[in-house]
């Protein structure tokens, strides 16, 4: 089965916005109000999976500064992960379940180079197995670090969010709703999502966040 079309480059992302501007008008409503969208192209691997368990439940600033601090220690690979002791981890910054999570990634022993090669529904069911990987993150991975241009994370609240204002809903949609409603943007749903973040920080920016 084909993992379909990869975005490599900003051609690309411009290539996904001009046919949703094509298939929708709301997108194309959306496109122009937020400018040229951002590739947000991210390495793959262990180490963005470490990030992505460091950033949970807490603000930006505190999940940059563990995640220096575990660089500095040289604790970003699954090797010394496992073997480093839990007071090590925690004198980085790491809770006691996120050292848990942190393990558990490093001994689920993921064929990251494998996974490029994987339908969207494949890596996402190899990455959810792992604890404290849940399927937001596990397709934002898909999308910024496999560059797949039609995955959408809608369990993501301000893509469901932006879905509200740009099509003027009663409510915000559920993730269930959200889905439903990207299978219109297909084959291009990363750029859709795309979309919508940037159309989120327009439209919060002009209502105020409330």
């Amino acid at each position: 089965m084909s993992v379909g079309r990869i975005i490599e480059t900003n051609d690309c992302v411009r290539e996904g916005a001009e046919w949703l501007g094509n298939a929708c008008p709301r997108m194309a409503y959306a496109l122009d109000q937020v400018g040229p969208l951002p590739l947000r192209r991210k390495p793959d691997g262990f180490a963005q999976l470490l990030s992505a368990i460091v950033s949970q439940q807490v603000s930006v600033a505190s999940a940059n500064a563990i995640w220096k601090r575990l660089q500095d220690a040289k604790l970003t690979g699954p090797r010394k992960i496992i073997w480093a002791t839990d007071d090590d981890l925690r004198a980085v910054g790491l809770s006691r379940q996120k050292i848990r999570y942190a393990r558990a990634l490093a001994e689920a022993r993921i064929d990251y180079k494998a996974l490029r090669d994987l339908p969207d529904a494949d890596v996402v069911a190899i990455l959810t197995e792992v604890p404290g990987i849940g399927v937001w993150t596990a397709e934002i991975y898909a999308m910024f670090s496999l560059g797949r241009a039609d995955v959408i994370a809608p369990g993501d609240l301000a893509l469901q969010e932006a879905a509200r204002i740009l099509y003027d809903l009663p409510k915000r949609p559920t993730d269930k709703e959200l889905r439903q409603m990207a299978g219109a943007w297909s084959p291009w749903r990363s750029v859709a999502a795309r979309v919508l973040w940037a159309y989120y920080r327009v439209a919060k920016e002009r209502e105020g966040i409330r």
